[in-house]
């Protein structure tokens, strides 16, 4: 069983990561620059498309509310011909590039069309600018618009020493034609990135046009110099990255694959918060394809798309997550979360649940999807798969019980018929309470600590604390109660009042108390859908 505490619902950023990998991107950042998107702000600008019809999608509709943008998916499931279609619609891109067709070999590429959304201040009339790109018949078909792009393919980390435009380099003698330094500009990023020093990194070009070039790093003597030929992969790609992005003129759009290649996964994340900072100082706009976990941890919910057989959902989703969202696991029942804390809910609650049932508990995935609508859509998407091995369930906070499109959906199973398939219908459960489950939990253990027998003296034991601590962990729970202006962070605040406990000690020591001492509300939020869970005895 795999607890996946992925999101911070306050700043839909990776709640898992930021524990230990704080983000240098400020919220203020964040907001600005989705602020900015939606009041249309930019010169150039890539608003959205619809993949009416591109190799395995129809009718995909993709936004790009954040100017950097992750699309991630197994492998197959359409991330690169996303990326692709995003520069085909302008003129620096040639269609091949993503696009290539081998005569009579790619007859299904006949109808292929793309519609897009764009923003063009630099042409008279309104800047929002519709275009097409098609296939009819035999070539493509574009009303291309003029922008700068930059495509970083996965070739940026091959070594020098397999790469064809590099036998000029390899001769004993040679020496370049012109050294050229990088600007202070490039030398703080890539030095931020990597985390070494990057001031003696050089580009040399083998003849006046800079036609052909490798990197080298010039020591203080000849002993200490070396080339491109004995960097790391990720070396030279950061330095051909950021080289790249610095020289070009502002509003230019980069595409980037696979953006973790040959790197570490620090140096990964401080990529993605360079991009964002390039997005807020030259009004650039980045799309990059990723595996990594690390990639997502700086961007908010809205930058992350997912896709997967045909479709592209938006939404920060765990790459975790993403595998059992695939079937990719061996599993007996997913269940998609809120946020970190509902996560933990939901782990602490069905291991309960699970034991007084005699349910198998082994089997069941849990993952944070950063926020109700992700959650709800992925399950949905996932118990739409006709394949599917298992089935998947939405926790959600008790506040989306009367909200609109919030109410459970039918659970549609071609393996089951009759009375069996007419029961299996929940696809939704709700947390404790009508808002936050932290506030339910906490106002419960509150407003008992009087009048069930020993309740304060069991919460003091799950805090790891002393029975004479009782006193104080009373305190700190009326002093909380009075002053907290917001329940996510009040298991938080109790931490630092008991000589800075972790947070997420004091959250399961609340969770572990509440399940054992209301066991009516654990059954309240999972008997609706026990029929999904599996009998240790089956």
């Amino acid at each position: 069983m795999i607890v996946a505490g992925t999101a911070d619902t306050r700043s839909g950023r990776t709640g898992r990561f930021e524990a230990t990998l704080k983000s240098e991107i400020r919220d203020s950042t964040i907001t600005a620059l989705l602020e900015r998107v939606r009041k249309r702000g930019h010169t150039r600008y890539l608003s959205a498309m619809r993949l009416v019809k591109l190799r395995g999608f129809q009718d995909a509709e993709i936004r790009f509310d954040f100017p950097v943008t992750a699309l991630i998916g197994p492998n197959g499931a359409g991330k690169t011909t996303v990326l692709g279609a995003a520069g085909l619609i302008y003129e620096s891109v040639a269609p091949r590039r993503f696009f290539a067709k081998s005569g009579a070999y790619d007859g299904s590429m006949r109808g292929w069309k793309i519609e897009y959304e764009l923003i063009d201040r630099t042409r008279s009339g309104s800047p929002t600018v519709s275009r097409t790109a098609s296939y009819p018949k035999a070539k493509w078909n574009r009303d291309a618009v003029e922008r700068v792009v930059l495509i970083s393919g996965i070739s940026r980390t091959l070594a020098a020493s397999e790469r064809k435009d590099t036998y000029r380099f390899i001769k004993g003698d040679f020496t370049g034609v012109r050294e050229v330094t990088f600007s202070q500009a490039v030398v703080d990023a890539v030095e931020n990135i990597l985390g070494k020093a990057a001031a003696n990194y050089l580009q040399v070009d083998a003849d006046a046009e800079g036609k052909n070039s490798i990197y080298a790093v010039r020591g203080s003597d000849d002993d200490e110099s070396y080339s491109e030929f004995h960097f790391g992969a990720g070396e030279a790609s950061i330095i051909r990255i950021v080289s790249s992005i610095e020289e070009a003129p502002d509003d230019s759009l980069l595409l980037i694959e696979e953006i973790e290649n040959g790197l570490h996964p620090v140096a990964t994340r401080r990529l993605v918060e360079y991009l964002i900072d390039v997005a807020r100082r030259k009004s650039c706009q980045v799309i990059f394809t990723t595996h990594s976990n690390e990639a997502l941890a700086p961007l908010p919910t809205e930058a992350v798309w997912s896709a997967y057989r045909g479709r592209v959902t938006q939404g920060k989703l765990d790459v975790a997550a993403l595998r059992t969202l695939t079937g990719q696991v061996d599993a007996q029942l997913a269940v998609f979360t809120e946020d970190a804390f509902a996560a933990m809910l939901a782990e602490v609650t069905l291991r309960s649940y699970c034991q007084v049932k005699n349910f198998e508990f082994a089997g069941i995935e849990i993952h944070s999807l950063g926020g109700a609508s992700p959650a709800r859509d992925h399950t949905r998407f996932h118990n739409s798969n006709p394949v599917r091995r298992f089935r998947a369930v939405a926790l959600l906070d008790g506040d989306k019980r009367s909200e609109s499109g919030y109410s459970p959906h039918e659970i549609s199973d071609p393996l089951e018929s009759g009375e069996a398939s007419e029961s299996r219908r929940a696809d939704t459960v709700y947390g404790p309470g009508d808002g936050h489950p932290e506030s339910a939990v906490f106002e419960d253990i509150h407003d008992n600590l009087d009048t069930i027998g020993n309740l304060l003296g069991k919460l003091t034991i799950a805090l790891q604390l002393d029975t004479p601590m009782q006193s104080r962990v009373r305190a700190s729970i009326e002093e909380r109660r009075r002053t907290n202006r917001d329940v996510h962070v009040i298991f938080g605040q109790i931490g630092e009042d008991l000589d800075f406990m972790s947070e997420s000690l004091v959250q399961r020591a609340f969770l572990s108390t509440w399940v054992n001492t209301f066991p009516d509300k654990v059954s309240e939020i999972w008997d609706p859908c026990a029929h999904l869970f599996t009998s240790k005895s089956s």
